[in-house]
């Protein structure tokens, strides 16, 4: 096996083993919510990301969307990280990305496309540094979604110094340069990958990804992307 492909095979094992050991909750009550939103500001605040005076509690009117979910990722019952889904397709058009990208996603929902919207990935500092390949462990979450809800294309929009992640571990191209988005200091950019071809990547490199339609079903349900 050549070096490179050892590489990222342990690579890949150590993440599994990770994520073997995490508890993965779809936030339901009104206390799971809090912590989350207690921890998104606590992360954006010690990036820099935050306006002045931002809530404590950080979260925005998505939260609440029928057609989202929010997700936190527990270490030993310690809220380790979180991620925030929206799906959009042609009849649920109301999510984060299409508050600043409306321009480049319609056309792709008036064609009938299905879009997973992930946002709000923030993580515990200290349990970073006690698990550093806990961003794996989480963004895997959104491959988890796409496949789900059938999804044509996944997107991520994040800050540019970010780009180089989702590039990297996904396969996603810049769809837009940066923009200001409401709420956030530093702007934000629009990435996207088929997930067709996600699918190829994901079999050929990263078996940590693997869940059974049960652990997703535990996860989503409950989420409306049609009437």
């Amino acid at each position: 096996m050549p070096v490179s492909q050892a590489t990222e095979s342990s690579f890949s094992e150590s993440v599994r083993a990770l994520v073997e050991g995490l508890d993965y909750r779809a936030a339901r009550s009104e206390a799971e919510k809090e912590r989350i939103y207690r921890l998104r500001y606590a992360a954006y605040l010690r990036e820099g990301a935050l306006p002045p005076n931002a809530p404590l509690l950080f979260k925005d009117r998505y939260d609440d969307s029928a057609n989202g979910v929010t997700i936190g990722v527990y270490a030993q019952d310690r809220l380790a990280s979180s991620m925030r889904f929206h799906i959009l397709d042609a009849e649920r058009r109301d999510g984060p990305a299409m508050q600043v990208f409306a321009d480049v996603l319609t056309p792709l929902l008036d064609r009938g496309a299905t879009l997973v919207d992930p946002t709000r990935f923030v993580a515990d500092s200290v349990v970073m540094r006690m698990y550093p390949k806990l961003p794996y462990a989480t963004v895997r979450l959104a491959y988890l979604a796409c496949e789900y809800f059938n999804a044509d294309y996944g997107l991520a929009t994040v800050r540019s110094e970010h780009q180089a992640f989702y590039r990297r571990i996904f396969g996603h191209q810049l769809i837009c340069p940066a923009r200001p988005y409401p709420s956030l200091a530093k702007p934000i950019s629009l990435m996207m990958v088929d997930f067709s071809r996600l699918r190829e990547i994901v079999s050929e490199r990263y078996n940590f990804m693997e869940s059974t339609s049960e652990d997703r079903e535990r996860l989503f349900q409950g989420v409306t992307v049609r009437d």
